[in-house]
């Protein structure tokens, strides 16, 4: 049978038996061998795996070896494993930044850092790992993965670090908002970039695919180390109306305040979009809230960000529900879940939506820093 003949879901699902029965992988000599193909759709096969995480190459021309997500087929998985891996690979799918440097996801192991997946760098020079190996070595991860981080890491929310010929960025992905639980790491060679352009360039993508990671496998808020003492504080300054769109835009979840029937504040964490004029919230299947702002519709919004500069936006206004039509709510669950979790779903959210609200602000304040008392006797010579 000739290339021209053979399906391509034939020769595809052969190579991966392939693949799975061998572990320590084959040359593609080998693989010639096995599969009735030419040598350059073999290789147009491998790149095409290898790009999607089901294929990994030991070295430049070494073996070709099952990837992490073909691993994921036969080794039991549980479902922190399986549903991280699955993050991963979605969410690195929506980065602009992914072909330029190499993405990892790595997860404590004993004294260091063990790569789970990866998607390497398309350019000629890049840094790379070999997935399913324990590094010892990596001194960004294993910061942020640390049960007691450095302050500047607790405090910043990410880890930078410069070793030898490589640039590593690294972010903590909590599956309960707090906690971190594996690293979303950015490694890069270091004649390219400088600590302070690589972290220019990449760091607003990077923290918001972390939080769109965390949002997936579970958190309510993504508040990585908190509450920790956040060492030196600055003073609070005011943000402008235009600091405050801008920081809206964030992935981050708010607060909702609102005031239950016996009189007792009751607060819960929502998704939310500005437009400029109002607010928009989503009370899903179950929420008790619904009922409590129809008796009182006075609320509040609070979002803030768990490091420096320690943003946070408050809102205090009057909620009702918005009448959209089906069109219009799912344009906004399409937006909402975008922005939160890094990919449009509305349709995996439209059966848990139980009502739409709209609040229409009578405040919005924005600070940035945490107020800083002045000694006793600074404020006795006053």
């Amino acid at each position: 049978m000739t290339d021209s003949y053979t399906p391509a879901a034939e020769r595809t699902l052969r190579l991966i038996e392939l693949l799975l029965a061998r572990p320590e992988g084959w040359t593609p000599q080998e693989l010639l061998l096995e599969l009735d193909l030419s040598r350059s759709s073999l290789f147009v096969l491998l790149r095409t795996l290898k790009s999607h995480g089901y294929v990994e190459q030991a070295g430049k021309r070494g073996r070709y070896l099952p990837g992490p997500r073909l691993l994921a087929w036969r080794a039991p998985q549980s479902p922190t494993a399986q549903d991280m891996l699955t993050a991963f690979y979605q969410e690195i799918e929506q980065l602009a930044l992914s072909s330029k440097e190499t993405l990892a996801l790595a997860v404590p192991a004993g004294s260091g850092c063990l790569i789970v997946a990866q998607a390497e760098s398309t350019q000629q020079v890049r840094s790379a790992y070999t997935t399913g190996q324990v590094y010892t070595g990596l001194a960004a991860p294993s910061q942020v993965l640390s049960l007691q981080p450095p302050d500047p890491v607790a405090i910043n929310g990410y880890a930078l670090s410069v070793q030898g010929d490589t640039i590593e960025l690294a972010l903590p992905i909590c599956r309960d908002g707090r906690t971190p639980e594996a690293a979303l790491v950015l490694s890069a060679p270091s004649y390219r970039w400088t600590a302070e352009s690589l972290q220019t360039a990449f760091l607003e993508e990077l923290r918001a695919a972390a939080a769109h990671l965390s949002y997936r496998l579970g958190a309510l808020f993504y508040t990585p180390y908190q509450p920790r003492p956040r060492g030196s504080l600055r003073k609070t300054t005011a943000l402008s109306p235009d600091e405050i769109t801008a920081f809206l835009r964030g992935p981050w979840a708010a607060s909702l305040a609102c005031i239950r029937p016996d009189g007792k504040p009751h607060v819960i964490p929502v998704w939310h979009e500005w437009d400029g004029r109002d607010f928009y919230v989503f009370a899903w299947r179950g929420s008790q809230w619904a009922e409590y702002v129809e008796q009182n519709p006075n609320v509040s919004l609070t979002i803030d960000e768990p490091w420096v500069p320690l943003r946070r936006v408050v809102v205090q206004g009057c909620i009702s529900s918005f009448d959209a039509s089906p069109a219009d709510l799912d344009q906004l669950l399409e937006r909402m879940t975008r922005r939160y979790l890094g990919q449009a779903n509305p349709s995996g959210f439209r059966e848990q939506l139980q009502r739409a609200f709209r609040i229409h602000p009578d405040s919005i304040r924005g600070w940035s820093g945490l107020p800083v008392s002045r000694p006793a006797s600074a404020a006795g010579d006053s």
